[in-house]
């Protein structure tokens, strides 16, 4: 037990130590931070030192015009309380009391406001530091989950990812000005105050300081508790999350499905297992407050008890305004006390929320980068006894084919043969456990992955649009291209003519992933985005598969001027569309299991020839 706790305790300074990382230098800011801190503590404590000649002056005249030399210099707190106490009772007996207890007043008003102008500029310098730190871990999340595998987002909700980018970074630049709290600012008051504590009474203060230790013990022991529940509560609202975005995205089959009680019940499970998490946490963590306040006013009635005890057998050692100074300093260390407690409990949290997002950015890159480089395809595309699998499920085995330069090759099967994976392997979605896929007889994993991808042009199914503007999903990805590039992209893959009849032309936004446009509109803009890219190879996966006869004659001749003199893989659905093929490879159960041209295949009888009389296709 006491070995786990020490393990978390170091996971979690590790990740205290990155977080910090992320603002070097820190010497740009906590020099600052701790000399406005220093002066702010300093004038809180010139101002509650104050109120002793205040209320000397408002209770007890005489003694605030006795006369009283002025005192030697030197470097100790006594100097400058007795030049003070010198300078009111100058005041006092040349101008009157009124004149001294403006001059009280006036330099009460002018510490508070140096103190807190003071604590103000200390906050800049941390307010600075943190969107330092949440940009820079942002660009970083961002920069790793562009170049991360596909595979690694199939094996984990989308909610969770999209809780880390918000929930988490948030939690985390909490834990950043807590910290800078923890460290800097709270025990300089707690210092600053116990300080002037003991030097007004080091009898009274000592009594106080055996009994902080026992509060300091319980105040632990609450937070300890914080870490788990907060494991748990990040990790519910990750599922959270995930509910609201397929409620966005699935929100035409949860109506058609007349879903609508079904999804709100399961939200609604886990929606009630975080309120009742969070509920425990944050008990737990408000507890922590009112306990210390409670132990601190018991210490501080103690204090009291004990300073009336002294004072009634003439031992307490200063005057009564003095002893109400010292029990107003004596508060003013338990406010920083709480503070601490808070803060410590919002560390607790936020560390946990670092842990994920580090979880994240060291998530293995899983698609290591060739070093050889690229620059064209001259000959063929090889698959070599290529075995793939998804967690130990195989999905093709010992599949070889080639895809010569110039040639259209055809991929077909019933669902769930592999077709897919088969093309997602060229472009080093996922890579291969066995064999190898070759480019003009070099193993793709040797290349680099950059220039490899950047010899091919992909049609997908789905069709991902960005929710931007027409013109700039076609150049997606290009910053070299003319206007007039553009548009002869979308002429060549026929989707010029509705586009000017957007309202607003090629300036017209496409919604959340293509929303305003028809499943061909979003196909032909695809394919016009092929085409301005201009690849010598070309991956079509079952591009028309998902569209209605009218819009598959206009994508399938887009997909005809798109693949003139280009190599390309098919992955077709419709059999009608890869008659024409050089080689048609038929795919089942991971396996090629027939290959050939389309009349040899219909002829042969086989899967080819079955799946052609079930299209009414020959």
């Amino acid at each position: 037990m006491k070995f786990r706790i020490f393990v978390r305790q170091a996971n979690a300074m590790n990740s205290f130590r990155r977080v910090l990382s992320y603002a070097q230098p820190l010497r740009r800011y906590w020099p600052g931070y701790l000399l406005l801190s220093i002066l702010s503590v300093v004038f809180g404590v010139i101002n509650y030192g104050l109120l002793g000649p205040l209320l000397t002056v408002l209770f007890d005249n005489e003694a605030a015009a006795a006369a009283c030399g002025r005192p030697a210099f030197s470097w100790s707190l006594s100097y400058f309380t007795d030049s003070f106490r010198w300078l009111l009772s100058s005041i006092i007996r040349d101008g009157g009391v009124i004149r001294g207890l403006l001059f009280v007043c006036g330099a009460i008003i002018l510490a508070s406001l140096l103190s807190n102008v003071c604590r103000y500029l200390s906050q800049r310098i941390v307010v600075r530091l943190e969107t330092r730190m949440m940009k820079s871990i942002r660009r970083d999340l961002f920069a790793k989950i562009a170049s991360l595998p596909v595979g690694w987002f199939s094996e984990r909700r989308k909610g969770d990812v999209l809780s880390s980018i918000s929930n988490d970074v948030a939690e985390v630049q909490n834990t950043v000005a807590g910290s800078f709290h923890v460290f800097f600012r709270e025990p300089l008051l707690v210092l600053g105050f116990l300080a002037m504590l003991v030097y007004m009474s080091p009898r009274l203060t000592l009594v106080s300081l055996v009994a902080l230790p026992v509060s300091a013990f319980l105040v632990t022991r609450l937070t300890r508790a914080l870490r788990a529940g907060s494991v748990e509560t990040q990790s519910l609202m990750g599922r959270i999350v995930s509910h609201f975005e397929e409620a966005i995205s699935g929100s035409r089959v949860i109506k058609a499905f007349s879903a609508r009680n079904y999804v709100e019940r399961a939200f609604e499970r886990d929606n009630e297992r975080h309120r009742s998490v969070i509920l425990r946490v944050r008990n737990r963590q408000e507890m922590a407050s009112p306990v210390s306040e409670f132990l601190g006013i018991s210490i501080a009635a103690t204090v009291l008890f004990y300073g009336g005890w002294l004072n009634y057998h003439g031992n307490l050692g200063m005057t009564w305004q003095q002893f109400i100074v010292y029990i107003m300093f004596y508060w003013k260390v338990l406010e920083p006390g709480k503070a601490l407690s808070k803060s410590y409990a919002a560390m607790q949290k936020g560390l946990v929320s670092a842990e994920r997002i580090f979880g994240i950015l060291d998530a293995p890159a899983g698609i290591e980068d060739g070093r050889k480089p690229v620059r064209e395809f001259r000959e063929e595309i090889r698959f070599d006894h290529v075995t793939f699998a998804y967690e130990g499920e195989p999905v093709l085995r010992d599949v070889s084919l080639a895809i010569p330069k110039g040639k259209m090759v055809a991929v077909v099967g019933p669902s769930g043969a592999g077709k897919s994976t088969l093309a997602d392997l060229l472009p080093r979605f996922y890579d291969v456990q066995e064999g190898a896929v070759r480019l003009d007889g070099t193993d793709i994993r040797e290349l680099r992955l950059d220039e490899l991808v950047a010899l091919m042009g992909i049609v997908p199914q789905d069709t991902v649009l960005f929710n931007d503007t027409v013109y700039n999903n076609i150049a997606f990805g290009r910053e070299d291209v003319s206007p007039e590039a553009v548009r002869e992209a979308a002429r060549i893959a026929h989707a010029d003519s509705f586009i000017e009849q957007l309202p607003q032309g090629y300036d017209t936004p496409v919604g959340d992933r293509g929303a305003k446009l028809s499943g061909g509109q979003r196909q032909r803009i695809a394919i016009a985005r092929a085409v301005l890219k201009n690849p010598p190879v070309l991956i079509l996966d079952e591009a028309t598969s998902a569209l209605d006869t009218e819009s598959e004659r206009l994508v399938q001749e887009a997909l005809d001027r798109l693949m003139g003199g280009r190599t390309s893989l098919v992955i077709a659905h419709r059999l009608s569309t890869i008659r024409h093929a050089d080689r048609i490879y038929v795919v089942q159960d991971g396996r090629i299991v027939e290959e050939g041209i389309h009349e040899e295949l219909v002829a042969n009888n086989g899967l080819y020839s079955h799946l052609c009389s079930l299209q009414a296709f020959s």
